[in-house]
């Protein structure tokens, strides 16, 4: 389950910038969705080291997008936790949550309730979120969730 966040720091001549931080569980498929996002296509990824950094332009909104190593998060209680956490950052005050709850063509996946659940999201009252159920290898949903975000950024959310 990747989960992401945005804040938009500038607009110029129409387009905007925002900047992306990818958490998520370990082998949850960040890295995979950061690719077919910026390529369209599955890549091969080994268990990210560190964080990756790079640049998604969609619907005139240029991402950068962080995906951080695999390393953060363990289990969905520590993913819960560390939502919270971040969502007290000063730096992240107001950032629109994107949750992409990825793995949907695996057995077991966890529905959208569930996700709400296990995350406490239903506690979130002061910004807006969205969950999309989606398969990076599959490419399902991925670009719904940046439909939901670049528009929910246009209208002045984040």
């Amino acid at each position: 389950m990747g989960i992401v966040f945005t804040r938009l720091f500038s607009s110029m001549f129409g387009n905007r910038e925002a900047r992306i931080l990818v958490l998520g569980l370990d082998n949850a498929g960040k890295t995979t969705i950061l690719y077919r996002l910026q390529m369209g296509e599955v890549v091969s990824t080994i268990p990210t080291i560190g964080f990756n950094v790079e640049t998604v332009q969609y619907n005139n909104i240029k991402f950068q997008v962080w995906d951080l190593g695999h390393y953060v998060l363990l289990r969905i209680p520590d993913a819960a936790y560390i939502l919270g956490t971040c969502l007290l950052e000063e730096e992240l005050k107001g950032a629109v949550v994107l949750i992409y709850a990825n793995k949907q063509d695996l057995p077991g996946a966890l529905d959208d309730a569930a996700v709400t659940e296990a995350l406490e999201l239903h506690k979130i009252k002061n910004r807006q979120w969205s969950i999309f159920k989606t398969s990076a290898i599959k490419g399902e949903g991925l670009f719904e969730g940046l439909d939901w975000l670049s528009n929910t950024l246009k209208s002045g959310g984040g």
